[in-house]
């Protein structure tokens, strides 16, 4: 029996099969790319933890071999400072998007260890600027309190303006040895507008011309995320602090 082309029936059984089989190439094409995206991603977001510690790497399988040799630990912390899990890639599943928003808010912190045996603690950082999502890596030195990279990233601030956090290398260089800390009290550093300075004498670094929204987004989003981290910050201060003590005392 032949059906009628020009009948209603034929019609959405016609619109039914193609749209069969379109969703079924569809599938097939996102599946077989899926594991090459999800690399891509997972590279961007180790050059960007790379970056916080002054290490540049060309491509992806630079990037990785980089990352391999560098970051020699992955931690979760609690909020006492402590050492809540150390699991391969426990830190770097973590999701900052829906991490910042969750009631049981996790603490990733990627260890560094450079070619010189120092150690970096990179925090990842993320909130808002002026048309969206606005994250990045602080690497904080052994001594829990100066800031020795940065590194930020954005989903949409304006180019020439707000984008200028990722684009103008300047911008996250002027938070390096800038402190965390001032008379033994966590200040963290405040982006102003040239000409200005913090109430609380904290470090501040100098805002972008033409970007204030996304300049202060940065600033709320370091102050927001760091805030969490400051007792595991005294306890690097604290273990710096018995590391010189017995130095001294074995010179004695």
């Amino acid at each position: 029996m032949t059906m009628n082309k020009n009948s209603n029936s034929y019609q959405i059984l016609y619109a039914a099969i193609m749209v069969l089989l379109v969703g079924t190439v569809l599938a097939f094409v996102y599946m077989a790319l899926k594991p090459k995206q999800d690399e891509n991603i997972a590279n961007d977001k180790r050059r960007q933890i790379l970056s916080a510690i002054h290490v540049a790497a060309a491509n992806d399988g630079e990037v990785k071999t980089a990352y391999e040799k560098y970051i020699t630990g992955d931690l979760l912390v609690d909020v006492e400072g402590n050492v809540a899990d150390s699991a391969q890639n426990v830190a770097f599943d973590v999701d900052m998007k829906n991490n910042i928003k969750a009631t049981d808010r996790k603490l990733p912190v990627f260890v560094a260890t450079l070619d010189d045996g120092t150690k970096k603690y990179v925090i990842p950082v993320y909130g808002a600027g002026l048309w969206g999502p606005i994250w990045g890596y602080v690497a904080v030195n052994d001594d829990g309190k100066t800031i020795y990279g940065a590194n930020f990233s954005h989903a949409s601030e304006t180019p020439g303006l707000g984008a200028r956090i990722t684009d103008d290398p300047a911008f996250p260089a002027s938070f390096e040895g800038k402190t965390l800390f001032k008379d033994g009290e966590f200040r963290c550093v405040e982006v102003m507008k040239r000409g200005q300075k913090p109430t609380n004498d904290a470090d501040y670094v100098d805002a972008l011309s033409g970007a204030t929204i996304t300049s202060r987004g940065v600033s709320v989003m370091m102050e927001q995320c760091l805030t969490h981290y400051i007792a595991f910050f005294k306890k690097l201060q604290s273990e710096t602090l018995n590391k010189d003590t017995s130095h001294d005392i074995e010179e004695k």
